[in-house]
């Protein structure tokens, strides 16, 4: 009989990072504690309480995991996430049943900083266009096009949220003599200038900045951050890249700005509504490159965010903190024995 038990929704389809009932990778942390993974193949919200009701344990996958579904869990330790991002629990309402949420916020960043980066590279060299250019004939067109762009060097890149991300973006980003900025309330002045960033306010940012990287979580905070009047502040030349999260960015505005010669153009891993409806109007404008939310894929991100999540939850059911928790202030569990709470950064800045 298995001491403890984890439950998570079977998804409708095989996923790129958790194979169907496949848990193989997890187990490798949680066979040595008794743990059982179960599948729960459930059609709505009620089904999915009725059998996880005395989970030790939840996978947030497949399925947002409510209030409501929190509310009924009768003994649940911790819910652990596979994703930087906290978006498919509602850890307000874990925290106020002192459950903690766990992430992997360290898995990826190198892949999706390598994104950013490209982004950035692609967009402000128009890529795309000038690769459809030499396809279609217009081999002359190319040079006439970047004439008008000044070099990348000396040009200022501004970070909105200066987490694990943005400052390995900035490592890449500084061989190419860009001057960095970043806007951050989370983060102290001294872990920004160890990075070459100078830390400024958001107005500052905007105004000052050729390229601006979004790299903000998706939090009530940080809903549609960017909208109207931010676009408005920005140079006519400055390009937007987002390899953060689709709702920190007003996407009407964004198209509306990006259409009238506010800013010159975008690069965006992420969405408002993903996948985009076939109307959204970003896919048939020439100064936007996307790529659909893959920054962080790579074939070692599956396995290393499968294990990391079993690990979080060994740890945990052990007794212990976990490594990284999305809402490190909660009150320990009165079963668990060795709490080790640790302090981690908040806010934006936790990209």
């Amino acid at each position: 009989m298995s001491k403890y038990k984890i439950f998570t929704q079977k998804p409708s389809k095989v996923t790129f990072d958790m194979a169907d009932g496949v848990f193989e990778l997890e187990m490798e942390a949680l066979s040595s504690i008794g743990a059982q993974i179960i599948e729960v193949d459930a059609k709505s919200e009620d089904d999915f309480i009725e059998a996880a009701r005395q989970a030790d344990a939840l996978i947030a996958r497949g399925r947002i995991i409510t209030r409501k579904i929190i509310e009924n869990l009768e003994d649940c330790k911790v819910i652990s996430l596979g994703s930087v991002g906290a978006d498919a629990v509602d850890v307000h309402a874990a925290t106020d049943h002192n459950i903690p949420v766990t992430n992997v916020p360290d898995t990826f960043i190198e892949e999706v900083a390598d994104h950013a980066m490209m982004l950035i590279l692609a967009t402000y060299r128009r890529l795309v266009v000038l690769d459809r250019m030499s396809r279609d004939g217009r081999w002359g067109e190319g040079r006439p096009k970047l004439s008008t762009i000044p070099r990348l060097y000396g040009r200022t890149l501004g970070f909105i949220a200066f987490g694990h991300v943005a400052r390995l973006t900035a490592r890449r980003a500084a061989p190419f003599g860009v001057t960095m900025i970043a806007y951050d309330p989370y983060i102290e002045e001294l872990q920004m200038s160890e990075y070459g960033v100078e830390p400024v306010s958001l107005t500052e940012l905007l105004q000052r900045s050729d390229i601006v990287s979004m790299h903000a979580p998706s939090t009530a905070e940080a809903h549609h951050m960017l909208t109207t009047e931010h676009f408005k502040m920005m140079k006519n030349e400055a390009l937007l890249i987002n390899t953060g999260r689709g709702p920190t960015i007003d996407e009407s505005a964004l198209v509306k700005a990006l259409d009238n010669g506010s800013i010159a153009g975008a690069g965006l891993d992420v969405l408002e509504t993903e996948p985009p409806k076939p109307d959204n109007p970003l896919l048939k404008m020439d100064n936007v490159i996307l790529t659909p939310h893959v920054a962080s894929a790579s074939r070692r991100m599956g396995p290393e965010t499968r294990r990391r999540v079993g690990q979080e939850l060994a740890l945990v059911l052990s007794g212990k903190w976990p490594r990284a928790c999305v809402n490190p202030h909660v009150l320990p569990n009165t079963q668990l024995k060795r709490w080790q709470p640790f302090s981690m950064e908040r806010g934006p800045g936790s990209d």
